[in-house]
């Protein structure tokens, strides 16, 4: 089984150097096949830059093989050649902007059983904003404001981002929509890593991480590590 890392946004940036290095240290190192999804980003029209601010961060890091992806939309995801990139990449990184956007491009598409596929072997699945919302069970749709379906990589999880600054809004409504699930409240430039045994997970960058869940608030800082479905470790 490979590696998740969840970003809490304003990705690409000093704080997230920690996050970033080890995820490519998990993927298998500088020379891993690194692959960026822009889909989230494509509403506006901002995948290309965005992109490329991703390609230029990771190279700036060290990374030697890092690809954006033409996926932007449900025929690309669709599309075998992606999918086969998708399948052989070390380390997958899906970008933030439009969460319910992301969910729609990818769920069921040969790209998502690509994804599927390489993370069930030792590849590692990245996602900063929207692209690490739609890794739980449910996410908060902030435009129509209202609970929406994720892609359930994380069971009985909503992950959300920008919690040192909007995110937190969300937090009374969620509780009472999704009593039974986990909530993880990730604030901007930082990530946390399921790099443990078993699921602990770590934190790292610029914030802390916020867990809600069993009727309790638990807070994380950069450095400590959380069992995600028991206690801290």
């Amino acid at each position: 089984m490979g590696h998740l890392v969840l970003q809490g946004g304003c990705e690409f940036g000093g704080e997230m150097r920690v996050s970033d290095l080890r995820a490519m240290a998990l993927a298998g190192g500088y020379d891993a096949e690194l692959s960026i999804v822009p889909a989230a980003a494509a509403p506006d029209g901002n995948h290309h830059r965005a992109g490329q601010n991703g390609r230029r961060w990771f190279e700036a890091l060290g990374a030697s093989n890092v690809s954006v992806l033409p996926l932007i939309d449900r025929e690309s995801a669709d599309n075998p050649v992606i999918a086969s990139r998708l399948r052989r990449s070390k380390l997958i990184y899906l970008l933030g902007g439009f969460p319910v956007y992301l969910a729609s491009v990818l769920r069921n598409s040969r790209s998502w059983e690509a994804i599927r596929l390489a993370l069930n072997g030792v590849s590692t699945l990245a996602g900063s904003s929207a692209g690490a919302m739609v890794m739980g069970s449910f996410f908060y749709d902030p435009i129509k404001q209202n609970v929406a379906k994720g892609l359930g990589i994380l069971p009985a999880t909503c992950v959300i981002p920008h919690f040192n600054t909007f995110g937190r809004q969300w937090i009374s409504r969620l509780q009472k929509e999704l009593p039974w699930v986990t909530l993880i409240g990730i604030d901007e430039e930082t990530g946390v890593i399921d790099d443990g045994p078993d699921t602990s997970w770590s934190v790292a960058g610029k914030g802390g991480v916020t867990l809600f869940r069993d009727q309790r608030m638990e807070e994380y800082d950069t450095g400590e590590r959380f069992d995600l479905y028991g206690a801290s470790v």
